[in-house]
């Protein structure tokens, strides 16, 4: 069950609801959050809900099945909002554009970048400042310096930074630079640092993971909402399958199911999906199609130069007439949904 408490109530009313709670055969965890506290309690027992619910102190009560309860749909029916400031959003009935280079890697490289966007009205930048990449001796990214200087730039922009975080002792040196956490696939299972990221008060946003399930996904969500940070955002990758014509198999099943058990918005990556640039943009405005509140690829100014991933980059040109094709297709979904 999850309990959703009243901002005021007091530490003796909260006291005799865990007792009330835990004489039913339910453990009680509390979680508190950026937007609310939380009873969350776990056990098999048959009671009266509404018995409960009267309680002192409490604002609703719900009873979720799922594994994964802060996440589900089936206490917060209302869909999550990310306010990112001045008026960026990711959100269910909107289409968040992020685009960018698979790796920061030159003062130059940004600023490029950042007129690229500017012209697209693009207010969304990812890039990767500390890559795990499958070579140790590829290019790893610019580390804490580059992300300084990008920050600065795209500041100075109105550009919101989307970037990899890979270990825990990154997070809090991060933190004044990023808008958006990302959590990359080998990382979705990095249960520490899910931990950590659930006491930050950033947006997450978690990739699923290389061969994941939609649940595991979900559950991943669940560590970061449970460690009390409500600002999540859940990305279909593509999972690796026994397909080889693509790099991975983009999975967009997984777009309305996400939807239709979170309340978490959804995005959706289609250069690590098919992990070829002539396929991307269809893969994108399929992505669109599926329901997802927005898309993230890979652009650079030359590609085949990308320090990483450039056989799944677009080219500047390519990506201007994506961002235009992804918003007139969104027109084009908002009006079927109206049918």
């Amino acid at each position: 069950m999850i309990i959703q408490l009243k901002q005021d109530i007091s530490e003796k009313e909260k006291s005799a609801l865990i007792d009330e709670v835990n004489g039913i055969g339910y453990k009680i965890t509390e979680v508190k959050t950026q937007l609310g506290d939380y009873l969350i309690g776990i056990g098999k027992a048959d009671f009266d809900i509404r018995k409960i619910g009267k309680k002192a102190g409490i604002a609703d009560i719900h009873i979720v099945s799922d594994e994964y309860k802060l996440v589900s749909k089936k206490w917060k029916v209302k869909p999550t909002s990310i306010d990112l400031g001045d008026g960026v959003f990711v959100k269910d009935g909107d289409m968040a554009i992020m685009a960018g280079p698979c790796s920061i890697e030159s003062e130059d490289q940004i600023r490029k970048v950042i007129n690229h966007l500017k012209e697209n009205n693009i207010k969304l930048m990812r890039g990767g400042v500390f890559k795990p990449r499958s070579s140790p001796y590829a290019f790893r990214g610019l580390g804490l310096d580059g992300l300084k200087l990008w920050y600065e730039l795209a500041q100075e922009a109105g550009i919101k930074i989307v970037t990899e975080v890979m270990q825990v002792s990154q997070i809090e040196e991060m933190y004044p630079f990023v808008d958006i956490y990302q959590v990359g696939a080998r990382n979705t299972q990095n249960f520490n640092l899910l931990d950590e990221l659930g006491k930050v008060d950033k947006a997450v946003m978690i990739k699923r993971g290389i061969s994941g399930t939609i649940e595991e996904l979900l559950q991943s969500a669940e560590y970061v909402f449970s460690g009390g940070n409500e600002k999540l955002i859940l990305c279909e990758r593509g999972i690796r399958t026994y397909e080889k014509a693509s790099r991975n198999t983009l999975d967009l099943n997984a777009v309305p199911i996400l939807k239709a058990k979170s309340h978490l918005p959804v995005v959706v990556d289609p250069s690590h999906g098919i992990g070829i640039r002539a396929y991307v943009p269809q893969m994108a405005l399929a992505g669109v199609m599926s329901g997802a509140d927005g898309i993230i690829y890979e652009a650079h100014e030359v590609p085949d130069k990308a320090y990483s991933d450039g056989q799944q980059t677009l080219d500047f040109a390519q990506s201007t007439l994506l961002a235009d094709q992804i918003r007139k297709t969104f027109a084009l979904r908002k009006t079927f949904e109206l049918l």
